[in-house]
């Protein structure tokens, strides 16, 4: 993009979303380690917004898979919903009226639900190891373009799988000199670096990059237990969480500081990015990548940066209307995307109830 300062396109996949390589390669490797051991696997699986879509994808047609995907009702862009409801076969889908976090708490309950144990319950977000592993590859692939010195990556953030992708990478000897961790208006990480103190943002809020739009990342506790912290939930005897996020341990906020740089990007300050680089570059950004872009040029305002990677993770496409608003035009659709407002959608809108959800999932995985 300029001399020093280049930008990662990771939207390049089937489903125009850099979740696309992580969950090919997991939801292959399940499929043949399920047929090698003769049983059927249940992946479960919260979005908000890209993972849905990449993993339905990821697993459709798989025979020893069925896939259960529960997104926030009105919460996901058109594209990214019938990325997840127009498949059929073993793909099915639930809008929660709720948001993210409700959608995950829901997954995560069901994951320590006794009488579930017998459909094999597995998941696909990056709360399974399996999804994070091949996001480590991302950061090294970058790195091997340039190949010496230091590198600063900016992450788009929201349940923090990308960035524990990075940080495993750079536990494993990548020269990472900074990661700057870029979040929306769900500024919980940002606040969390300065004070120690850690609060979720109960209820998450709205943006327009509607993936980070996640209040309490499941990932943190990873981050945390890097640094040795321990962050947790506290669960009921039925599973269920009855308060998020209770840092027990705190983990060496000097190295974390080190480490990490994080920025919350307001909205505002999304479409200012889009359109300013738009205006400079001729090239598109949408919300997310833009979160990330505004997030290298904070830290860039106060340090020098000799090699920045700024990663950009969907496709602008996936966005018409808040490209439109802020630029007049319309992105140019990958062959991926193209009629895909032809197909029929299939999901299902449901209470933010487990009791429900319970019932729901054990029909569509029986």
């Amino acid at each position: 993009i300029e001399n020093n300062l280049h930008i990662m396109r990771l939207d390049r996949g089937p489903t125009a979303s850099f979740k696309d390589f992580a969950a090919r390669l997991m939801a292959r490797m399940m499929d043949y380690f399920s047929k090698k051991e003769n049983k059927k696997l249940a992946v479960l699986v919260s979005t908000s917004g890209d993972t849905g879509g990449a993993v339905a994808d990821a697993f459709h047609g798989l025979s020893n898979v069925a896939i259960v995907i529960l997104f926030p009702h009105k919460g996901v862009s058109q594209i990214q919903r019938m990325q997840m409801t127009t498949l059929g076969k073993n793909v099915r889908a639930f809008a929660v009226e709720g948001d993210f976090d409700a959608c995950q708490a829901l997954v995560k309950r069901a994951f320590s639900d006794e009488n579930l144990k017998k459909f094999n319950l597995t998941s696909a977000n990056s709360i399974n190891f399996g999804r994070l592993l091949p996001q480590v590859f991302y950061y090294v692939y970058a790195y091997s373009r340039f190949g010496s010195g230091k590198v600063v990556f900016s992450v788009p953030s929201g349940n923090f799988g990308n960035l524990m992708g990075g940080a495993i990478a750079r536990e494993m000897g990548l020269p990472v000199e900074k990661f700057i961790v870029a979040v929306n208006e769900n500024d919980e990480f940002p606040r969390f670096l300065k004070s120690g103190i850690y609060r979720p943002v109960q209820p998450s809020k709205k943006c327009s990059s509607n993936s980070m739009n996640i209040g309490h990342p499941s990932n943190l506790a990873r981050l945390v237990d890097l640094y040795n912290g321990w962050l947790y939930d506290k669960r009921s005897r039925n599973g269920a969480i009855v308060k998020k996020g209770i840092l027990r341990k705190k983990p060496d906020m000097k190295k974390m500081n080190r480490d990490f740089a994080s920025y919350s990007i307001t909205d505002e300050e999304v479409n200012m990015a889009i359109k300013k680089f738009y205006i400079k570059y001729k090239k598109l950004l949408e919300p997310h990548g833009a979160v990330a872009w505004g997030g290298l040029e904070k830290y860039g305002k106060n340090n020098k940066i000799r090699l920045g990677i700024s990663l950009e993770t969907a496709d602008p496409a996936k966005f018409p209307d808040e490209i439109g608003k802020i630029l007049g035009i319309k992105p140019k659709i990958p062959i991926s995307l193209i009629d895909l407002d032809k197909k029929q959608e299939r999901f299902e809108v449901i209470k933010n109830d487990y009791k429900e959800f319970k019932s729901k999932l054990i029909k569509a995985i029986s």
